[in-house]
């Protein structure tokens, strides 16, 4: 059988509009899934922002509740090590004087800081107790030394005991002394 030129024509056409029918067809099922996939992705996108903002935030807050606690310890610390460098300091001071005065500290002690307010300042105050052997003057000598050296403090009480001298005993004097730092604020 032999076709015609016309029936190959149709032939061709035919096969033409079912192939380019078939490829709309592709092309509108890529469209769709293509639009479908998109919004997928734009909702995942979407969730994953939403997710590391909270995730974000949660970690946000709990390194601001560490950096309180972090701040709160090392406050804590400081006021510590500013307690015992005081101390240090008045117990070099006392050693120092007694030397100079040809005395003998035999005993400092603290009762710890303790805060106060001072004519309307916060101050922290450190009170310590001290025992001193030695002769009367240089004893004397001593605690008005020492009571003229504390820039921030004073002695705040003196007890003095002089044993009668057949017994060979040194003089002693216990002594309150007060020391103030200003905390700021």
């Amino acid at each position: 059988m032999k076709l015609g030129k016309a029936s190959l024509v149709l032939i061709v056409v035919g096969i033409l509009v079912i192939a380019f029918a078939s490829l709309g067809a592709v092309r509108s099922q890529q469209v769709s899934q293509h639009d479908q996939i998109s919004g997928e992705l734009d909702l995942t996108q979407l969730k994953i922002k939403q997710f590391q903002l909270e995730q974000l935030s949660q970690r946000q807050a709990e390194l601001e509740a560490e950096l309180s606690q972090t701040t709160s310890e090392f406050e804590a610390a400081e006021a510590a090590l500013a307690q015992q460098m005081g101390g240090i300091a008045i117990s070099s001071l006392l050693f120092d004087i007694a030397r100079a005065c040809g005395t003998e500290v035999v005993e400092i002690s603290s009762s710890g800081t303790a805060s106060d307010d001072l004519g309307g300042i916060t101050c922290s105050v450190l009170t310590f107790n001290a025992g001193i052997e030695g002769g009367l003057l240089p004893l004397i000598s001593f605690i008005t030394r020492l009571n003229d050296s504390l820039a921030t403090g004073f002695v705040k009480s003196v007890n003095i005991s002089v044993p009668e001298a057949a017994s060979g005993e040194k003089a002693s004097a216990n002594i309150q002394l007060v020391v103030y730092n200003y905390q700021g604020g």
